[in-house]
């Protein structure tokens, strides 16, 4: 982390560790050096039996936007696909080293939830979101095959059918549906975000560390993991496979035009 700015701030207060994704100027779109931040503080969380819970968070209007379009569209093409395999397993590793914390983890969504980003949402255990957040894929509108769990994960927790009409036709899922579908645990307004959350750590504070370690473990177990992990394997490779395509390239162009037009 030495000679650049920090993409994610950690700060430890009163056994809870908050993770904060601060590339708001990006709309914490996910890059390698922030996925490289983030990982360094689950690291660090995962041995410290001082942390009883973490809440990730972000700053700005948007929780992540997942993979950042632009930094994908500006690669060179000989180093496009380097680029793409080292993003997508850095996020498929943060990905698994949230799921396998043995303390409590609690997503905050202030804002939108796109692309690979879904997969630091799946792997939460709690998740509170404003009404105006959302969820969508934006996959088939770029041209990337889907990674950050949405064929890996997500089919599991809503249904396979579910999970194709979303991202075949490019659906934002509001925090209301979200929620219904269990994605999310309470939809919250936003000035009562933070009190919410609050709550739920008083009651975090109030159990074993170690009976919540060990729910956790039996929720995921081996086979279940192993699965994940495959399956985000699987996205990884296919993501690269499509990344370099001629009309992906296009397809990046179109997406940074509409963004541009407003």
């Amino acid at each position: 982390m030495t000679g650049r700015r920090e993409l994610v701030r950690m700060a430890v207060a009163g056994g809870v560790a908050t993770l904060t994704l601060a590339r708001s100027e990006r709309h914490n779109s996910l890059v390698p050096e922030l996925l490289d931040d983030l990982l360094g503080h689950l690291g660090a969380i995962e041995g410290d039996d001082r942390v009883r819970a973490v809440v990730l968070a972000a700053e700005g209007r948007s929780f992540s936007t997942g993979g950042d379009v632009r930094a994908f569209h500006d690669q060179p093409a000989a180093a496009l696909h380097g680029y793409a395999c080292d993003l997508v397993g850095k996020l498929n590793r943060t990905i698994l080293a949230l799921m396998d914390l043995p303390q409590p983890v609690i997503a905050r969504l202030q804002g939108p939830v796109t692309g690979g980003s879904l997969g630091l949402v799946l792997a939460a255990d709690l998740v509170a979101a404003v009404p105006s957040a959302f969820i969508a894929p934006y996959y088939a509108s770029v041209g990337f095959a889907p990674d950050g769990g949405w064929t890996a994960i997500l089919p599991e927790r809503v249904g396979v059918q579910r999970a194709r009409e979303i991202q075949l036709l490019n659906r934002h899922v509001d925090a209301a549906e979200a929620h219904a579908l269990g994605l999310v645990t309470e939809v919250v307004p936003a000035d009562r975000l933070d009190a919410r959350i609050a709550e739920w750590l008083a009651v975090l504070g109030g159990h074993v560390g170690s009976g919540m370690a060990a729910a956790k473990r039996r929720l995921m177990p081996d086979w279940r993991r192993a699965a994940y992990a495959a399956g985000l394997e699987a996205e990884r490779r296919a993501f690269v496979a499509q990344v370099t395509r001629p009309e992906v390239r296009g397809g990046m162009a179109r997406f940074l035009d509409r963004r541009a037009a407003g």
